[in-house]
């Protein structure tokens, strides 16, 4: 895992919760400390305001004692009034409008004091009749002191409050409305702290589940429970339903796309998708075999075969229906290619995001068939028109020679019922044939024992064995026994019998053996020691109506059918059988039978 993937999958410091608690918190906090402060501010100013309303207050009612008292008497009164109001603190100084002191209650001696023009209560008292100043320590008597001045006609008065630890807690904002906003503040957060948390814990689950739908794990929580009854936890329940159900439609899919996979790497015929752009899809391996056969040299891509001749049609056709929509044109095509000795039917489907699929099919065995099946049904027309035409002639003379001597008629009348026992033969040789290779699969199996049914064949044929002075030689032990059929065991050594009689001679041995056997199969040899057959003819021995010798074949009333008989008789009990000439004359099939075919 390189740097970058570990980075994604580090734990964030903060989580998104955390963070927009820290920063909805912080901005609370701010405000809850600016309005503590502006709040402190305000009330501060309004006790400032309320003793500076007070000191007017007192200063209104000073001045109207003045005016009601003569000028000489002003002095006495303003003693008077230093002694009886505040406690004796309370300072009163009384100025004329260019801001000289006329009295003081902390002074006797005019002459000691300074000019107060400049003091900031006596300014402001001068241009709006009222004035205050707070905490400013007197130049006199070097004492801090509140002071709050009235400017009338013909004077101004100012009274002041020593600025001490009484004053001072008078001033100061009311702590209450502190501690309530704190406590108010501490429940707010506490909410806002289980809001956040509930929300945290949401989104963290729905982290866990896009984590795991990213590296495409199981997601095995319970959407019930695992989220909170809120809006954003019923958000992330349709959403992990949502994946679900996308995750067992590509669960779903991607089981069909194994299965159209195998089914075209299993499918006996080529077959490639493409886009439309002519870019490979999906391709099986015949295919790409079937392309490279087709086309002169090897490809390297499959996108190549687009490219070779023999694929114009298909590609001109391809070209055409991505320039031009066929909405009622056939939007298929295809065409047959004969190349290196084989057929191939070439088929293209253009889909209707104009992606396109071809198959190839390689029909030569298919064309071999229909072939074969021509030249059988050739063969068996000619074969029957043999007898039928010999039996047709000997009718006519006799039905034409009312006069014919009788021995000659029986001789007539002997071949005809020699010829018709051939046709019979022939007939039931073919039906065999059929019944072998349309419906092998329903032959009824049984246990058959081959050393008792080849002692039987050998009785049977005795005459004739007798007749050409043929020795049988049965090698075969006792309790040779399979799971087989037992009319198409019989016809395997009853036509090699038949055909060694009729073919290999008289005054020979036939040796039937069974040579070897393993856990499947027993290997049998049937050998006679008779003329044999020129190589040359040892590969098609096996083929339908093939004769070493036809005039003679005939003539023996072969026909024809007996080895092609044998054969696939062999093939159903899932064997296999060859011929060979023996080093010391005679001919020799080696064959095998499974011995447990159709269990």
């Amino acid at each position: 895992m390189d740097t970058a993937s570990k980075t994604n999958e580090r734990r964030p410091l903060l989580t998104f919760s955390r963070k927009l608690f820290l920063s909805v918190i912080s901005l609370f906090l701010v405000f809850a400390a600016c309005f503590i402060a502006y709040q402190y501010q305000r009330e501060k100013e309004y006790k400032i305001q309320l003793l500076d309303l007070q000191l007017q207050t007192y200063n209104e009612q000073l001045n109207q004692e003045l005016a009601e008292t003569p000028e000489s008497e002003h002095t006495e009164l303003l003693r008077k009034h230093t002694i009886h109001h505040a406690g004796g603190t309370l300072r009163i100084t009384l100025l004329d409008l260019q801001g000289n002191v006329l009295f003081d209650s902390q002074r006797s001696e005019r002459s000691r004091w300074s000019n107060h023009l400049q003091r900031p209560e006596v300014q402001k008292a001068l241009l709006t009749g009222k004035g205050y100043d707070v905490r400013r320590t007197s130049e006199s008597t070097g004492t801090p002191y509140f002071y709050s001045a009235t400017a009338y006609n013909s004077y101004i008065i100012r009274s002041a409050l020593p600025y001490d630890i009484n004053l001072i807690n008078t001033l100061s904002a009311d702590p209450h409305y502190i501690w309530f906003t704190l406590i108010v503040s501490l429940l707010l957060i506490l909410i806002f702290y289980k809001l956040t948390a509930k929300l945290g814990t949401a989104i963290s689950r729905l982290r866990e589940f896009a984590q795991r739908a990213d590296k495409n794990e199981p997601i095995d929580m319970n959407i019930q429970t695992a989220f909170p009854h809120n809006e954003l936890g019923e958000i992330s329940q349709h959403i992990i339903q949502i994946y679900k159900r996308l995750r067992e439609t590509k669960e779903a899919l991607y089981i069909e796309r194994e299965k159209l996979i195998t089914h075209l790497q299993t499918s006996r015929e080529g077959l490639g998708v493409f886009n439309k752009e002519k870019k490979e899809i999906l391709v099986n391996n015949l295919f790409t075999q079937y392309g490279n056969l087709i086309s002169d040299s090897n490809l390297q891509t499959t996108e190549e075969i687009f490219s070779v001749c023999e694929f114009q049609k298909l590609t001109d056709f391809i070209n055409k229906a991505q320039q031009r929509p066929m909405y009622n044109e056939e939007k298929r095509m295809s065409v047959h290619i004969t190349k290196n000795g084989r057929i191939f039917i070439v088929e293209c489907i253009i889909f209707q995001d104009f992606s396109f699929e071809i198959s190839i099919n390689d029909i030569t065995q298919e064309e071999e068939q229909i072939q074969l099946k021509r030249q059988l049904t050739q063969n068996i027309a000619h074969e029957l028109k043999t007898p039928v035409s010999s039996i047709q002639g000997y009718l006519e003379t006799i039905v034409s020679n009312e006069n014919l001597p009788h021995g000659k008629l029986q001789t007539f009348i002997e071949r005809c019922y020699a010829q018709s026992n051939r046709l019979s033969r022939l007939l039931r040789d073919i039906s065999v044939l059929t019944r072998m290779d349309e419906a092998a699969n329903m032959i009824d199996m049984e246990r058959v024992d081959i050393s008792l049914l080849v002692a039987n064949i050998i009785n049977e044929v005795a005459l004739e064995l007798e007749e050409k002075q043929i020795t049988v030689v049965n090698s075969l032990r006792s309790k040779i026994q399979l799971r087989g059929n037992y009319s198409l065991l019989y016809s395997i050594f009853r036509n090699l019998t038949d055909n060694a009689i009729a073919y290999a001679g008289t005054h020979i041995h036939i040796h039937i053996s069974c040579f070897r056997e393993d856990e499947r199969f027993y290997y049998f040899s049937f050998a006679d020691t008779g003329v044999g057959v020129a190589p040359e003819h040892l590969n098609r021995l096996f083929e339908r109506f093939y004769r070493v010798d036809k005039g003679r074949s005939r003539k023996l009333g072969g026909t024809g059918l007996g080895l092609a008989i044998v054969k696939n008789a062999v093939l159903i009990h899932g064997g296999t059988i060859s011929a060979k000439n023996n080093q010391g004359g005679g001919l020799e099939f080696v064959f095998t039978l499974a011995k447990d075919r159709g269990m």
